[in-house]
């Protein structure tokens, strides 16, 4: 992936400076996600964990309808239970997102159904589209999430509002999915793309091993008591103060400087 645009059948890889663009390219398909879109979505995600030019990642979907619409539903068609074991086998693209290391935006720029709404609720930030909508309407295929949904949802908007959506299938708004604090802005669709890369923009400005720090302690938050969430925190501020970052950012602002992080 050496600068500009990398491609694959399912997923477009676009370098901008220090922000990687992934884009599900199945727009036909409405960006459904099938096994084959599914392992190269884990085979780029893997090349910019490794990458220390990639800051920050944004995900989206191709084309003006969907981010992405949920999964492929004709491959649940004659699929046996072991079948779907095996396919929502570790690592999952949901478990991928929320393991790693590095900042994660979803850029919403339509419909985010299903395994697509799940895939959002993994990353770190969700910017959506005035035209996104969003919902887990795995109820009315008989079938409940198998990518966080339950999991994810009600630690985001709580459990009554989670339930509402789940045991109704429900598709909402941008407006809505903010009110309920599924997604953390909206903006006119027009302006989607420029405001997400102007937010990946400052976060890949700031030191790439504290976002690294901040993300685990983020995590932490959510998945432990207050008391274990505050020990990790400690534990975590300790470790930025070893970095030659911490003593670039102190520097350049006693200097009145603007810091200059090289992730070290």
């Amino acid at each position: 992936m050496e600068g500009g645009m990398t491609a694959s059948t399912n997923v477009l890889c676009e370098r901008r400076d220090r922000i990687a663009l992934v884009t599900f390219n199945r727009p036909e398909k409405l960006n459904a996600l099938d096994g084959a879109t599914r392992r190269r979505f884990l085979e780029v995600m893997d090349e910019l964990r490794g990458d220390s030019t990639i800051r920050v990642v944004v995900v989206t979907g191709a084309g003006p309808k969907a981010f992405v619409a949920g999964a492929d539903i004709g491959e649940f068609e004659g699929r046996t239970p072991i079948d779907q074991f095996r396919a929502m086998k570790a690592p999952t693209i949901f478990e991928c997102i929320d393991a790693f290391p590095k900042p994660v935006i979803a850029m919403l720029n339509g419909f985010a159904l299903g395994g697509g709404c799940e895939l959002a609720l993994a990353c770190d930030i969700r910017i959506a589209s005035d035209r996104a909508r969003l919902g887990q309407p795995e109820i009315n295929l008989g079938i409940i999430p198998g990518g966080g949904g339950t999991q994810r949802l009600p630690r985001l908007v709580g459990y009554g509002t989670a339930a509402k959506l789940l045991f109704s299938g429900e598709i909402i708004g941008a407006e809505e999915a903010l009110r309920i604090g599924l997604v953390d802005e909206v903006v006119p669709g027009d302006g989607l793309e420029e405001r997400v890369m102007a937010l990946a923009g400052a976060i890949a400005e700031k030191s790439p091993v504290t976002l690294q720090l901040m993300k685990e302690a983020l995590r932490a938050s959510v998945r432990t008591s207050l008391d274990d969430g505050l020990r990790q925190e400690t534990t975590l501020f300790g470790m930025a103060f070893s970095s030659e970052d911490k003593v670039e950012g102190v520097a350049a602002f006693l200097g009145k400087r603007k810091p200059d992080f090289k992730g070290r």
